[in-house]
């Protein structure tokens, strides 16, 4: 446990006062700069609790003693030091101020120096104050600066009050800027003060001999007269009135800005500051006042609020003409942009843009800066039409009933335009400069937006591109042959500089066209049109020897996921690529491959290990298999580290796993065309190896089927993470890859028990006469597949966990696992079809016989399992499930309990999956309808039958979807997580944790974030933990020692159903119920099998939260029993994360 600011004081102290003894000053100075980031550290931790003294063995309140000890030793070494000691102590309390300022913003925290903590301020202030007495005029304004940083208890001195304002009339400027700073931190806490202070103001700023840098400090202290609505309102008419008798540039410029801060204190401030700004941007005022007005506002509108819809439109009609003025400059123009598209979007969608005659004479403006040869003017421009297009549909009208809006297509073109005038300059540069860089990036993600809103968009996109690219090759081979004629140049150097700069290029390029592809393929909007122009894009790049290898194999790659798609599901559905068979796909697939295989086999030979890595990634990422297999099988054979190695040897057997599914789905799409025989050969070699697996597992290497090749890929699969298990991944660094490949395999597993059944069924076999004896067979073999329907749903859930477990997870990747998620429940809703058919034969003894339904575990649970994933994708699937339920008879009483499992977004990724969904459901449905209309034992069999068969088909369909692996898989590192420290709160036991027989476990805890990268995105805000216990003795014999936690996440059968526990107490802790309405923070379950305790934590910067509980163990028997835990963290944008236990499971003694 690490040990937190309130444990270390004592240590901080003494560190502290042995360092300002020593006699070197530099040594001295490293202290009091080590004391102040220290200081932050203890500043941003919430107030010690009797939990944090008795787990540290701490005595209440000694860490203010010790805190109040280092101020009192700085105060010292201020009153006694050297200027180099004072201005370090300085220098200390001023970060310290800022640090507290900037964490209020978010979070209320009494810093450590509130005046409630610091009890010997007295002491000081006077040991300050003898400074200011006695010193020169630099040590007066160096104890101004104290006196400011302390204003908490600073500003209830009645001296340091009269030293702070009569330094306001001293005739030094030092000294009064520094007296003018104490004021203004003095001003913000004390309203009485800030009154004085004002009247003070105006005579410094009015008084015709006061000098300009006095003059400029005092204007800024009106922004900090925002203590109540009163003082502030004063101060605003106040300074509202100097600026119209003000005549200096530098005075309006000063006070525009204080005034537009104070205005945002106070929302009935800010009509009447946009009110004064807005005359000053006309063109009768110089450009310094217009530049310092257009600052203002934009700092007021930066907010995300419009205060007033009639400001706004004010605003408008006064910048827009700006926007194309001749002698303004580009910055304020761009500047203007910035506040016209912050103005569009924080304005609700109500607002009527098009009522307003300026609107249209605004966008042709915009349209016209968009094309202007300034980069960032145009980028600015174009971004704000982008926006106006995506906010606003084409079909919204003015009152004239002319649209005003542009066309979406005519954005396409200004954007390509525009990266091709950028990118122009680079191939005769040879070099890419990052700026550019970013400026693409940045056009190329207003492209995405444009298609993401506008999938008809698509195909325009891409003929930009391939003509972009075409011209990018043109106008390199123009450049190579002025060069070829000059003798002096080195041609080869310079061609190997283009190719680096395009191939950068292509491949920013490249990223942008799977998004789009995706979009479009979202949409069901992938036609003829587009798959031939992906072709010729394909075409282009790989046959130009512009690019680099690594760029070709990506760009062969590229039809791999949509491609892929289009031929499993072609025939299908409405809206996909449609051809006369699926032999034209099937080939251009193929070719493709072979092609991508080349390029990577050039890379391989000339030992471009490190592209042919990435290559790699990117063909597993997008459903590559084959190619994938191919690099990474190579690359085993050039690593030398043998963590490398067990890596790429792992990555091998699963991509060989998944290479097994998709040649084996490629082999069953039906005949090659005749006359490709290198397709042929390909196919071939590629499966000679394959099949002689198979046939092993089969008995027969003829016709291999769907369950000889998923045995042999889940005997694979579990070797991929056998591979990860060796003493290289001790600190969890491979944890995600182990989790994710074991459940790929449980899917797979469970798919091949069904399979098993399936054949071992005699329904499957026609015209047989089915006797008792098989009857009984048949339903022992459904009871299996109903089995494994449980199973599967509980899979869906372990996707779920997850999800949630890896903090930072892009938002790719976590689309992908939530697709497997939804796949696990269709597949376990469709493999318990006998359960919601009540007329079948074997319904009774699925329900009687063998089964346990429970409510974690039973048909209501799987459906709506399924329901909540379904629920904002599509509502008519949802009716249909509840139908089943209904029809079938179960309860729906577990419908209230929603768990995190909803998905929001119908992505690619789990469009073709709810496609499956609505072809399983409707197949349910019709069972039910053909049962309700028979009675007959023999009809009832049949339906069984097509019930089975359903099941079959159900499973190939879902199968043929393109499998794509996450993105975070290849992100190795060790997870974040949570480590548990408990403490026995009978303080008279700490060496071990006990309690008595009959009475309740009262416990300290610690929880601690471990593994927590320094770069993550998110704030953690809350920590949440549930601990359990069992009252079953623990039975090993080492019971009485806290064992390192070797258990894995997937192994362990306890976090699925604790995280579903705990995401519902977090989710109405969230709702800010009473304790009466929601769930006890204490519970036992199952007539006292199981007891539960819920607790939150409080996490400090670091990541480490103290809290306590109460356990009932009242009725658990004399012995030791461990306390299992598992802990999730809410971050500031509201999500849930689940937190993997990091360290071991705590262990008590229940004695008598």
């Amino acid at each position: 446990m690490e040990r937190n600011s309130t444990a270390c004081a004592m240590e901080w102290s003494i560190e502290l006062e042995m360092a300002l003894r020593s006699k070197n000053s530099g040594r001295r100075v490293e202290a009091i700069l080590q004391i102040g980031q220290r200081l932050e550290q203890w500043n941003g931790e919430p107030e010690a609790t009797m939990t944090v003294y008795n787990m540290f063995g701490l005595v209440p309140r000694e860490e203010r003693l010790f805190a109040n000890t280092i101020f009192l030793r700085l105060a010292d070494s201020f009153l006694l030091g050297d200027r180099l000691i004072r201005v370090s102590i300085v220098r200390v309390f001023l970060s310290l101020l800022r640090h507290h300022r900037d964490k209020n913003k978010s979070k209320r925290i009494k810093g450590i120096l509130a005046k409630s903590k610091v009890h010997n301020h007295l002491e000081l202030l006077k040991r300050v104050k003898v400074v200011f007495d006695s010193g020169d005029v630099e040590s007066r304004a160096l104890a101004l600066v104290l006196f400011g940083c302390w204003a908490d208890f600073a500003k209830d001195s009645a001296q340091i009050r009269y030293l702070v304002l009569s330094s306001l009339v001293s005739s030094n400027v030092l000294e009064v800027r520094a007296s003018l700073f104490a004021a203004g931190c003095f001003s913000e806490l004390a309203d009485d003060f800030a009154s004085v202070v004002l009247e003070m103001l105006v005579n410094i700023v009015t008084y015709p001999e006061t000098v300009s840098t006095v003059r400029l400090a005092a204007v800024r202290v009106f922004a900090k007269m925002g203590f109540s609505f009163s003082i502030a309102n004063r101060a605003y008419k106040t300074g509202l009135k100097l600026v119209f008798d003000s005549s200096g540039d530098d005075f309006l410029f000063t006070m525009l800005v204080s005034l537009s801060k104070l205005a945002c204190k106070s929302t009935l401030l800010i009509t009447e500051q946009v009110d004064l700004l807005l005359p000053l941007l006309s063109h009768e005022k110089t450009l310094c006042v217009r530049a310092t007005a257009l600052r203002c506002l934009h700092f007021i509108f930066a907010k995300g609020t419009c205060h007033s819809l009639i400001s706004a439109a004010s605003v408008i009609k006064a910048l827009f003409s700006m926007i194309d003025e001749p002698g303004v400059s580009s910055t304020m123009q761009c500047e203007a942009l910035q506040i016209l598209r912050q103005i569009l979007l924080c304005t609700p969608t109500n607002f009527s843009w098009f009522d307003m005659p300026e609107f249209a004479e605004l966008l042709a403006i915009v349209d016209n800066a968009s094309r202007s040869p300034i980069a960032s003017k145009s980028f600015q421009a174009t971004e704000m039409l982008v926006s106006v297009v995506t906010k606003f549909r084409r079909t919204e009208m003015g009152s004239d009933g002319v649209c005003t809006l542009p066309l979406p297509s005519q954005l396409v073109s200004l954007i390509m335009d525009q990266i091709t005038l950028l990118v122009k300059p680079l191939l005769d540069l040879s070099q890419f400069y990052s700026t550019v860089f970013q400026k693409v990036q940045s056009l190329l993600n207003l492209l995405l937006l444009l298609v993401g809103e506008h999938p008809d968009l698509g195909f325009l996109v891409l003929d930009k591109v391939h003509l972009f690219i075409e011209h990018l090759v043109n106008t390199y081979n123009n450049v190579m042959v002025g060069r070829q004629a000059d003798s002096a140049v080195d041609v080869e150097f310079i061609e190997e500089q283009n190719k680096a700069t395009t191939s950068k290029l292509v491949c920013i390029i490249n990223r942008i066209l799977m998004s789009c592809l995706e979009s479009l393929n979202e949409a069901g909007a992938i036609t003829n049109q587009v798959f031939d122009k992906v072709k010729l894009l394909v075409e282009c790049v790989c046959r130009c020897n512009l690019f680099d290898c690594y760029t070709h194999t990506i760009y062969s790659l590229l039809h791999s996921y949509v491609i892929w798609g289009c031929m499993v599901n072609g025939d299908e559905e409405a809206g996909r690529v449609h051809r006369t068979s699926h032999i034209f796909c099937q080939n251009y697939f193929i070719v493709h491959e072979l092609c991508s295989l080349e390029f990577a086999h050039r890379m391989l030979i000339q030992r471009d290990s490190w592209p042919a890595y990435k290559a790699g990634i990117y063909a597993i990422c997008h459903g590559a298999w084959i190619s994938a297999d191919f690099m990474f099988a190579q690359l085993i054979m050039n690593v030398q580290s043998d963590t490398c190695r067990c890596w790429l040897k792992s990555l091998s057997k699963w991509v060989y796993s998944e290479r097994i599914i998709q040649l084996l789905i490629l082999q069953k799409q039906g005949p090659i065309s005749g006359n490709c025989f290198e397709i042929k050969e390909f196919l071939i070699t590629l499966s000679r190896d394959d099949l002689s697996e198979i046939g092993q597992v089969a008995g027969n290497t003829n016709e291999p089927d769907y369950s000889q090749a998923l045995v042999v890929a889940h005997q694979r699969l579990c070797l991929a993470g056998n591979a990860l298990e060796t003493n290289f991944t001790s600190g969890k660094t491979f944890c995600f890859q182990r989790w994710f490949l074991a459940l790929r395999a449980k899917v797979l597993g469970a798919l091949v028990e069904i399979f098993k059944a399936l054949s071992a069924i005699p329904y499957k076999q026609d015209n047989i006469q089915v006797g008792e004896n098989m009857m009984v067979e048949s339903h022992k073999f459904l009871k299996q597949i109903t089995q494994t329907s449980f199973q599967l749903k509980r899979l869906s859930q372990e996707f779920d966990l997850i999800a949630t477990s890896f903090i930072g997870m892009d938002c790719k990747s976590s689309k992908i696992i939530k697709a497997l998620a939804l796949s696990c429940s269709l597949l376990a809703v469709s493999a318990g079809f006998a359960l919601y058919i009540p007329s079948l034969p074997v319904f009774e003894t699925l329900t009687t016989c063998g089964l346990e339904i429970s409510q974690n575990c039973s048909p209501t649970i799987v459906i709506q399992n399924l329901v909540g994933r379904l629920w904002n994708l599509d509502r008519e699937i949802c009716t249909n499930l509840c139908l089943i339920l209904e029809t079938s008879g179960w309860s729906q009483n577990c419908f209230h309990l929603q768990s995190g499992n909803q998905i929001f977004n119908n992505g690619c990724e789990v469009k073709d999956v709810v496609d499956v969904c609505r072809y399983a459901v409707c197949g349910i449905v019709c069972l039910q309808n053909e049962a309700n209309k028979v009675h007959n034992e023999d009809n009832l069999s049949q339906i069984t039958k097509n019930g089975l068969q359903l099941l079959s088909k159900v499973i190939l369909k879902w199968i043929r979807i393109p499998f794509r692996a996450p993105k975070y898989f290849f992100r190795v590192r060790p997870c974040v997580g949570s480590e548990l420290f408990v403490s026995n709160a009978d303080t008279r036991n700490q060496d071990r944790i006990s309690v008595l027989e009959g009475f309740h476990l009262s416990l300290h805890l610690c929880l601690q974030l471990k593994n927590k990268p320094p770069d993550l995105p998110i704030r953690l805000t809350m920590f949440y933990c549930i601990l359990y216990c069992v009252p079953k003795p623990a039975s090993d014999g080492q019971n009485t020692e806290q064992m390192p936690s070797t258990s894995l996440a997937w192994e362990n059968t306890d976090p699925v159903e604790m995280n579903e526990r705990l995401f519902r107490y977090v989710t109405e802790c969230s709702k800010k119920t009473n304790y009466g309405k929601r769930s006890r923070d204490n519970d036992i379950d199952n007539n006292g099998k199981l007891v539960t305790a819920f607790v939150d934590f409080e996490p400090n910067e670091r990541g480490q939260g103290f809290s306590n509980c109460l356990l009932d163990v009242s009725k658990f028997p004399v012995g030791t029993y461990r306390i299992k835990w598992h802990s999730c963290c809410i971050d500031s944008e509201g999500s849930y994360w689940s937190l993997l236990p990091l360290n071991a499971e705590p262990i008590f003694t229940v004695r008598r």
